[in-house]
């Protein structure tokens, strides 16, 4: 089963335009997994743009699905998954400043500070997640650094895929299958929506994991969260 891992910083996004706790970001969180989502998905960033540091702390006395925070491992966020111990820390290479995410770690260069940070997170009991580009050698130095998982950085996939989605999901499906290989659970996010979001899954077999915030909460405001996180489920199941 791929499980869906629902994003909730565009909830807490809306929440801090105006102040006080509407909506209430625990309160969605809540929600998300009765409607059926099998995660909740945070990456806080340290102008607390979105999610809090604070939310953090809350949801974790709340939430019975599967906990992912995402980020870049700072010392604050070190700390942070030293606190809460969520099932899951996903590793970005985002700078402070970057608006979203947008490439995965070269794991190669990168390979000896990740096999600290990752040894560390392993360590609380933490399963890690390394985000990386659908490339052969930045799976394998995931692997090498000691990574439990890889999330797939879909986002070339989401903005090639009307035009020749073949093409697109090629180089997806050749990470995925070394992975497999080489013994690392796959993940996969960014820019995934409704249209492309089956494809990628029945082109991927087991698929582990997909988190999926932005085009979720979009499409919540026209169809309902129940309702879209359903259609979500949908198109992870075989046609």
């Amino acid at each position: 089963m791929t499980r869906l891992s629902v994003n909730i910083n565009k909830i807490a996004t809306l929440r801090n335009a105006r102040g006080g706790n509407n909506p209430d970001v625990i309160k969605v969180a809540l929600d998300c997994e009765r409607f059926g989502a099998q995660g909740i998905t945070v990456h806080p960033r340290p102008d607390e743009r979105h999610i809090r540091y604070s939310d953090v702390i809350e949801l974790k006395k709340v939430v019975t699905s599967e906990f992912n925070i995402e980020g870049y491992p700072d010392e604050r966020y070190m700390q942070l998954v030293r606190e809460v111990k969520p099932a899951q820390a996903t590793l970005v290479p985002d700078g402070p400043h970057v608006i979203t995410s947008n490439a995965g770690w070269d794991t190669v260069v990168h390979e000896p500070y990740l096999k600290e940070i990752i040894a560390e997170l392993k360590s609380y009991g933490t399963r890690v997640s390394v985000f990386v580009n659908p490339e052969n050698k930045m799976v394998e130095g995931a692997k090498k650094a000691g990574a439990d998982r890889i999330e797939l950085y879909t986002e070339p996939f989401a903005s090639h895929y009307h035009q020749n989605k073949e093409e697109a999901v090629k180089p997806y499906i050749e990470a995925a299958r070394l992975a497999r290989q080489l013994q690392l659970g796959v993940n996969a996010g960014h820019d995934l929506d409704l249209h492309n979001l089956h494809y990628l899954f029945q082109s991927i077999p087991l698929l582990d994991e997909v988190s999926i915030g932005h085009a979720l909460i979009c499409d919540a405001l026209y169809l309902g969260l129940e309702n879209t996180i359903q259609l979500y489920l949908r198109q992870l199941q075989p046609s």
